[in-house]
């Protein structure tokens, strides 16, 4: 092995930060920790959202970020770690586009950092600083890449249409009357 250079310790600070943030956001759902509501709280607020069954849904969510941030961190299978953490990121976003890009104003610029962040390490891998090539890359091969992600965009694809579509079939109920009588 040859010495470390810029970019492992660079990819290594990008795996902790953005694996450090995740795994906390999972365990607001997870555990309610951080002031977070627990699969309970996080499941009534997921339901809220559009995305059922909420506990289910917060489960998901929860394993995604935590699961997700927590191997991102370790370096430890980089394809999917990375996808999953996307995958969750993906989903936050969709509840936040109606409010615009900027976060200040409730938008989806953080949960997109964050998702394409992750999606950004699963593609360039962990470095040299990691489990992975400590383990001689045995769950971060080149073709479980193009895998991960492309499971989980597919997964999150319908996962964020049913959603998608069940808050607009919702909207629809209350829509106003067009006319008076």
């Amino acid at each position: 092995m040859t010495c470390i250079d810029r970019r492992d310790l660079g990819l290594l600070l990008i795996r902790l930060s953005t694996g450090g943030v995740l795994a906390a956001h999972g365990a607001q759902k997870l555990f309610g920790w951080f002031g977070g509501g627990g699969i309970e709280g996080t499941g009534q607020a997921m339901e809220a959202m559009g995305y059922a069954p909420g506990k289910a849904s917060a489960t998901a969510a929860g394993l995604a970020e935590a699961g997700g941030g927590v191997l991102l961190a370790l370096g430890l299978a980089t394809p999917a770690a990375g996808a999953a953490a996307a995958g969750a990121m993906a989903g936050a976003a969709a509840v936040h586009v109606p409010n615009g890009f900027f976060a200040q104003s409730g938008g989806y610029e953080y949960t997109v950092s964050l998702g394409l962040a992750a999606a950004g390490l699963a593609v360039a891998g962990p470095g040299r600083l990691s489990l992975d090539h400590l383990m001689g890359h045995a769950v971060n091969r080149g073709w479980m890449v193009p895998v991960a992600l492309g499971t989980t965009a597919a997964v999150t694809a319908v996962v964020v249409g049913v959603r998608n579509n069940r808050v607009r079939t919702a909207r629809e109920g209350k829509q106003e009357a067009l006319f008076e009588k």
